[in-house]
């Protein structure tokens, strides 16, 4: 059994305190840029095109995120508290939200003729490399807490559903990618993307078993009602490529 005495303050210059998580953020952002960089390249698809659209998908993922956090988790406290809103910082960001807004934005973007199916595909491959980074976070800032147990991986007595989390998505990312090498010019198109959200939102699914927060008795958390809805979609949607294909 370990503990969690990690300090989520990275640095500290004056007033000014950098975060572990902004960090890893920004480190999975990175990443997540030269992923997409090296596929456009071999796409043939313009590379000023790459901080242009990754723009839209950070403010999107943003937006929907904090929203997501506001609607799904806590309405009555920020209907009550309107101004704390704007306070990121103080906490609040769902990762089901986040995919809602990333995947308007793609929706819109693609109406605009900004990009094209194909493109969409290649922007989700390295998604799950930045939800890993967060996770990493989360675990630096001692949240998202497990369920107690006492096994003998477990933190303060408790599963760290926060690495789970971040082994499943790099898992998910290398799969994707592994996919795309393999059998770019033959599976459908679209197939990329919705396989990410089956893989994500069902293996989230069952993470969210070893989470401490329940609503309504009924023995699901909130996370895993969320999640449903992600799951039937993207089944839908294989089984619709799969047909097409056919």
């Amino acid at each position: 059994m370990f503990t969690n005495t990690l300090n989520p303050i990275l640095l500290e210059l004056g007033f000014i305190s950098i975060h572990w998580y902004g960090f890893f953020l920004a480190l999975g952002i990175s990443l997540a840029i030269l992923v997409i960089i090296k596929l456009f390249k071999k796409n043939n698809i313009p590379i000023d095109l790459v901080f242009s659209l990754t723009s839209y998908l950070i403010v999107a993922g943003v937006i929907g995120a904090r929203l997501g956090y506001i609607f799904f988790y806590r309405p009555l406290f920020y209907f009550n508290n309107p101004k704390e809103i704007i306070f990121i910082n103080h906490g609040g960001l769902s990762s089901h939200g986040m995919a809602l807004g990333i995947i308007i934005m793609l929706f819109f973007l693609f109406k605009i003729n900004k990009i094209n199916k194909k493109t969409i595909d290649l922007l989700i491959i390295p998604i799950p490399l930045v939800a890993a980074f967060i996770r990493l976070g989360n675990f630096f800032n001692n949240e998202i807490l497990g369920r107690t147990t006492n096994l003998l991986w477990a933190v303060d007595g408790r599963h760290p559903v926060q690495i789970y989390e971040l082994l499943i998505a790099l898992a998910i990312f290398l799969i994707l990618y592994f996919l795309y090498k393999k059998y770019n010019n033959k599976s459908p198109v679209l197939f990329i993307t919705a396989l990410f959200v089956f893989l994500y939102f069902s293996s989230r699914f069952i993470v969210e078993f070893f989470k401490e927060y329940q609503i309504f008795n009924s023995g699901l958390t909130t996370g895993q009602y969320l999640s449903i809805p992600f799951i039937i979609w993207s089944i839908l949607w294989l089984f619709h490529l799969s047909r097409k294909r056919a």
